[in-house]
């Protein structure tokens, strides 16, 4: 009886979970272990991956509706900086420009907040004037950064478009101040998205169709690896001793990768910076010339003064018209490329008599053009370089000197292309005036991005502004 009761124990006791776990072959191990790693990781990955793609998708579809929006918006608004209310004609106005058209197909509310939470204008006329707290999307926004939401819909003036059905991508853009960049007012839309749901959906199914796949296909052939390697160790021993010595050289090509990938972050690190500031300079060099000479005309008697025929006022306001047009025109230009027109294919001396032609076109002045041994070949970066640096010295030649006896002189000596631009107006104090305040701070920075030298002299017969660069140093860069 005792040795039978020990047996009938012995039987029916469990085998610790660490036994069976040791007893199961290393292949079966690692199809176990290995399955519920992949799985989770496939999971992480996948979520990361989804909503990686659904902020950037999101981002970049309310990045493009917003600026369509502002195009057609902002020549509407008046000065959001001293106007605290909207008056009726620009209500009206719209009224009718958000009712109709593709943009009134498009959007399905629109609402101007001003930075106290205060309601200037919404398109369901019961919350205009209305204050509400600002919302973290609003406060993103009035600090000039834009906000997109798509079907998450919270805050309290928007019960319309929670109960609408519909699927509504929402946005929150800022209305700057063209002349400072200030942030003065938010817009804040709802676009129907029907199509960009669509290809939400279609972009999430894809990436975890894809996610999974690659996850399944990698632990596929970890295992089928894994069940060879199972079964062949001990053959192999011999063989993991001789690949030591090749695992050392890789490692060794690995630290000298290494090495190389750390430099190579450390340049593209500083390229990047170079290219923000070229966008900074090729902003304040370009647009914010045409604005500040359209707002010079607004200031001029012929605007100002009552008196003026109706075929001068005429007249100066479609001048006005065209350097902003011409403004919109490059703001466009620089956004999808900065790239300036003709600018590959027009040589040196094409390149400057077309920044002389704008500046006189614009002023009414007349630019004298110097040129001698003109460079056969000149890089794109070189190019809108000087073709900038011309434009914004002519324009503060323009504006501080009243554009007298202004020229533009080419040399070329030593490997250097020298660009002077010259004015016989009274001068100034250097030592009392900076670069800061001439507006030349982010034309020095763009010359001397490039390699070359800046220049700025002053006196009582006139002001020299010039650069140079070392064509053959650039094109060794």
């Amino acid at each position: 009886m005792p040795v039978l009761r020990t047996s009938r124990k012995y039987k029916v006791s469990p085998a610790s979970p660490v036994a069976r776990w040791n007893s199961q072959s290393l292949a079966k191990q690692f199809l176990l272990a290995g399955g519920l790693v992949a799985i989770c990781a496939m999971v992480v990955v996948g979520f990361i991956v989804t909503s990686l793609i659904e902020n950037a998708v999101t981002r970049n579809s309310a990045a493009t509706t917003a600026l369509y929006v502002d195009s057609v918006i902002a020549p509407l608004l008046p000065d959001m900086q001293t106007t605290q209310v909207l008056d009726d004609s620009v209500t009206r106005a719209l009224d009718e420009t958000l009712g109709q058209g593709a943009l009134g197909k498009r959007l399905f509310s629109f609402r101007l907040w001003r930075n106290d939470g205060t309601i200037l204008y919404s398109s369901d006329k019961a919350l205009s004037g209305k204050q509400f707290p600002l919302s973290d999307d609003l406060r993103t926004a009035f600090s000039g950064r834009m906000a997109a939401n798509f079907n998450r819909i919270d805050n309290p003036e928007s019960e319309a478009e929670r109960n609408s059905g519909q699927p509504l991508l929402e946005i929150y853009n800022p209305v700057l101040q063209p002349w400072s960049g200030k942030v003065v007012a938010v817009s804040e839309f709802y676009e129907i998205a029907n199509d960009f749901e669509w290809s939400l959906n279609q972009a999430r199914l894809l990436s975890w169709l894809v996610v999974a796949a690659f996850t399944m296909i990698f632990f596929t052939l970890l295992s089928i690896i894994v069940l060879r390697g199972s079964r062949t160790i001990d053959s192999q021993r011999k063989a993991l001793n001789d690949r030591i010595g090749e695992l050392s050289a890789l490692l060794r090509q690995n630290e000298a990768l290494r090495a190389r990938v750390q430099r190579a972050t450390q340049r593209a690190a500083s390229l990047n910076e170079s290219y923000l500031r070229r966008i900074g300079a090729d902003l304040h060099d370009g647009p914010a010339q045409l604005i500040a000479y359209a707002s010079l005309r607004l200031d001029s008697q012929t605007l100002t003064d009552p008196n003026t025929p109706a075929p001068e006022r005429e007249t100066s306001l479609m001048t006005i018209k065209g350097s902003l047009d011409e403004a919109m025109t490059e703001i466009r230009g620089i956004c999808s490329g900065l790239m300036l027109p003709h600018i590959e294919t027009d040589n040196l001396a094409a390149l400057l008599k077309r920044a002389i032609l704008a500046h006189e076109q614009r002023t009414g002045v007349t630019v004298a053009l110097s040129l001698d041994n003109i460079p056969a070949h000149l890089s794109t970066s070189a190019k809108i370089c000087v073709y900038r640096f011309v434009q914004e010295a002519l324009n503060n030649g323009y504006r501080h000197a009243g554009g007298i006896g202004q020229k533009v002189a080419q040399t070329s000596e030593g490997g250097l292309i020298i660009v002077e631009v010259i004015d016989e107006g009274q001068g100034f104090d250097m030592s009392d005036v900076g670069l800061q305040k001439l507006g030349l701070a982010g034309l020095r920075d763009r010359v001397e991005s490039l390699g070359g030298t800046f220049h700025l002299f002053s006196s009582d017969h006139g002001t020299t502004v010039r650069m140079s660069l070392n064509i053959e140093e650039m094109e060794q860069a």
